[in-house]
């Protein structure tokens, strides 16, 4: 159920998705350091850190909507209360992204849309090595399924761009859209 946000309250909820090592985090980071040095209240979500503080959050597909859900009303609550939230979640399942869409106001979705050739090559977790070699099931992208979002409100292809680029594509959207 989606709960209004009044007409003084700005905050919104600002969704990253894309696989594991497409630049979600470090995207969102930048971004979430700009709006701050604009006087902006802001707080940061991320997957990995919450399930530091939810370690039973398990990997299945049910599991992964669950913990996804969780961040989702996590954002909500915060937006609603007037803090702008930038979140980092693989979240792979659109059927899950919507949800949290519905759940938030002012929900804008940024899809990390770099190859997953390319975030192999940037995984400093070695986390796609683990997989590549069987240690680690069910990794989104290799052997659970990513479902590319169908209508992001901003697509952020990450080859050839810098983080402040990335950061500034997202920047240049918030301008445009009256978000900022």
């Amino acid at each position: 159920m989606r709960n209004e946000t009044n007409e003084e309250n700005k905050a919104r909820v600002l969704w990253f998705t894309g696989l594991s090592g497409a630049g979600k985090t470090t995207i969102a980071k930048e971004v979430e350091r700009q709006l701050k040095a604009m006087g902006v209240n802001v707080a940061w979500l991320d997957g990995d850190v919450m399930r530091e503080y939810f370690p039973c959050t398990g990997f299945s597909k049910e599991e992964r909507n669950a913990h996804i859900i969780k961040a989702g009303f996590v954002a909500k609550m915060l937006s609603d209360h007037g803090v702008t939230v930038v979140a980092s979640f693989i979240s792979p399942y659109e059927e899950t992204r919507a949800k949290v869409r519905e759940m938030c106001a002012r929900y804008t979705e940024f899809y990390v849309s770099t190859p997953l050739t390319e975030c192999e090559k940037r995984d400093v977790k070695g986390l796609y090595a683990k997989v590549r070699s069987g240690q680690i099931k069910q990794f989104t992208g290799v052997d659970d399924p990513y479902e590319t979002p169908k209508n992001p409100e901003l697509e952020i292809n990450t080859m050839g761009l810098s983080i402040e680029q990335s950061a500034a594509q997202v920047m240049d959207y918030l301008s445009q859209d009256g978000g900022i």
